[in-house]
């Protein structure tokens, strides 16, 4: 009631919805008055709904491909094929038929060629049906595919799905709702042709055009039973697009025994990478000397299309892969054998969990229940995705991936917008699985820790570069640039002087540090991690305590020493300490890195004072 009062939306529809209704229902007053018969009704309308429903299945068998191509294509030319389809949306019906009839006209080669019997049959019809309603089905079922999450596709791809296997099992019911919709209206504008039928086939007659002649003959009194016909069987076919057919559940049907993932030898990945893509070039190789290996870096960097790139999602042909002894190159998608879980679960609309993970070609029923075991998700099978939680649907994903016995597992931060306990649960349930079946992972991800607890092997890159490789310990404990610094999160990156060959000057404070032959006088940039500093009675250093932050696993303390000079540490200590204290603080040596400031910091930005390093990333 306060919408109607305070808004004249629905004033403005109502007198819409009153000028379609007010003749239908003038009709039907007339109707009960009586009618009067109308001879060849029947067979006009026989003929109308079977050349109208030929029409469509013909429109359906070649428009929905070519729907499906149309929404995967840009350009120009896409645009103008969309043009040319939609052209006969745009004109008069009769101008339409003329066209038809310089193709299929008696006197055209197809005409004469099938001896004039593509006009004035039923086949003139269905013609005359196809050039009007087929823009229904392409453009609604253009949207629907255009709207298909593409990932779907890409998953599909990856569990061995060929192209016309995706189109048909993963895009066409991904985007049913719209085809159904396009089917519905080319239907009924078939059903409903008048204009080119009656310039290409006036006999038979179809049921507008059986109307248009006893309209002409006895007025409106003989289009009475027609038009009550036609509005009886549109009503149907409207009543019956408005059903929705139950969903598919496996109820009652057992779940294969579960066979346990038996690990084989375990891959290596030896890659190196070139794509450009519009302004965006990415350069990237590395030899992996273990099978758990981390890409990280900030967004933009490259991550997602190194990956996309190891499964051949973007082409088979941008470089050297060898996994193991496979070698991957100009290897499509389907066949490389590679487990692939998007940054989103991705999971096929209307299929339950068991539809989900035995949905590839070589998926093992055994093993998919085996999976579902181990992820916690037994008792789950007949879920659909929307009956599930965020972490539910980020195992079925894993298990699905898992599956297939993939030689290796790409993971494009599969824990994104989870909530932290459930982040947590499944990244220490993945961090068993790699650890107890033996898996070649590559993850993905921009959180430093995350890449900690789930590689052996970090590679931080940016800008399609990589900036630094190696096992976890080294790339974390000696980052090899002040931008390295920043992506693994140390907080603690500041400017310095070399005063010794051992000894650096920040902020007015003299550290000690494991580097040799420093040259006095030079510009450096040091950092030393947060947990490396600890408190000490004894300790090299004195420091004020300038904030206390209880983190829940650990404090975090905020550091001054001299007048310039702040840090950050982290502790576990659980002693009471008072904002303004003073405390005593230990560096190990060997725990500060040094580099030379050689070169400009771009982006990242430094200050000799207590701010930190920062970065665009």
């Amino acid at each position: 009631m306060r919408l109607r009062a305070s808004s004249p939306l629905p004033w403005l529809g109502g007198l819409l919805v009153l000028y379609l209704l007010v003749p239908v229902v003038a009709f039907l007053v007339r109707l009960a008055g009586g009618v009067q018969s109308s001879p060849g009704l029947g067979s006009a309308l026989a003929t109308s709904l079977e050349t109208a429903t030929i029409s469509t299945l013909v429109i359906v068998l070649l428009g929905t491909p070519l729907a499906y191509l149309m929404a995967r294509r840009r350009g120009v030319m896409a645009r103008v094929l969309l043009a040319l389809v939609a052209l006969p949306l745009a004109l008069p019906a009769l101008m339409s038929g003329v066209l038809l009839l310089y193709v299929v006209g008696p006197f055209t080669i197809l005409g004469e060629l099938f001896d004039g019997k593509l006009t004035d049959t039923k086949t003139g019809i269905i013609l005359a049906q196809i050039f009007v309603s087929a823009p229904f089905l392409i453009i609604a079922a253009r949207a629907a595919f255009a709207a298909v999450d593409p990932a779907l596709e890409e998953v599909a791809a990856t569990l061995g799905l060929g192209r016309f296997a995706r189109f048909a099992r993963v895009a066409v019911p991904a985007a049913l709702p719209g085809i159904g919709a396009g089917i519905m209206l080319t239907w009924l504008r078939a059903f409903a042709e008048f204009g080119v039928t009656v310039i290409l086939a006036y006999h038979p007659f179809s049921l507008p055009v059986f109307t248009f002649v006893q309209f002409d003959e006895t007025g409106l009194p003989g289009t009475m039973l027609p038009v009550a016909a036609a509005l009886a069987v549109a009503l149907v076919v409207l009543l019956l697009a408005g059903l929705r057919a139950p969903r598919r559940r496996r109820r009652n049907v057992a779940v294969a025994a579960p066979v346990p993932f038996t690990p084989g030898a375990t891959a290596s990945l030896d890659f190196a990478l070139s794509k450009r893509l519009g302004g965006f070039s990415l350069q990237i190789a590395h030899r992996a000397q273990g099978p758990r290996l981390a890409l990280l870096g900030p967004s933009g960097a490259g991550k997602t299309m190194t990956l996309r790139l190891l499964a051949g999602l973007l082409g088979s042909d941008a470089g050297h892969i060898l996994a193991g002894s496979q070698v991957l190159d100009r290897v499509p998608t389907e066949r490389r054998e590679i487990g692939y879980v998007p940054q989103h679960p991705a999971l096929m609309p209307r299929r339950t969990v068991w539809h989900q993970v035995t949905f590839a070609a070589r998926s093992q029923p055994g093993l998919a229940a085996w999976w579902l075991q181990r992820l916690g998700l037994e008792g789950l099978e007949d879920r659909f995705p929307d009956e599930l939680s965020g972490g539910q649907q980020r195992r079925v994903a894993l298990a699905r991936a898992l599956a297939i016995e993939p030689r290796v597992l790409l993971l494009d931060e599969p824990f994104t917008g989870l909530d932290a306990p459930v982040r947590d649960r499944l990244r220490r349930d993945l961090r068993r699985l790699q650890r107890e079946a033996g898996l070649c992972t590559v993850l993905v991800t921009h959180d430093p820790e995350e890449a900690a607890l789930l590689a052996d092997e970090i590679l931080v890159i940016d800008n399609g570069r990589v900036l630094q490789a190696g096992p976890r310990r080294q790339v974390f404990r000696s980052p090899s640039t002040p931008e390295v610094a920043a992506l693994l999160g140390i907080a603690n990156a500041r400017r310095a002087v070399a005063v010794g060959s051992e000894t650096i000057s920040s902020g007015g404070i003299e550290l000690r540090t494991a580097a040799r032959g420093l040259r006095a006088g030079s510009e450096l940039t040091w950092c030393v991690r947060p947990e490396r500093i600890s408190l000490d009675p004894l300790g090299s250093y004195e420091a004020i305590l300038l904030d206390d932050l209880d983190l829940g696993s650990a404090r975090e303390l905020t550091l001054s020493l001299g007048e310039k000079l702040e840090l950050t540490m982290r502790t576990t200590e659980t002693g009471e300490l008072e904002i303004g204290s003073p405390l005593r603080v230990e560096i190990d040596p060997a725990d500060v890195v040094v580099w030379p400031l050689t070169q400009p910091l771009g982006d990242y930005q430094l200050s000799s004072g207590g701010s930190q390093l920062h970065g665009t990333g």
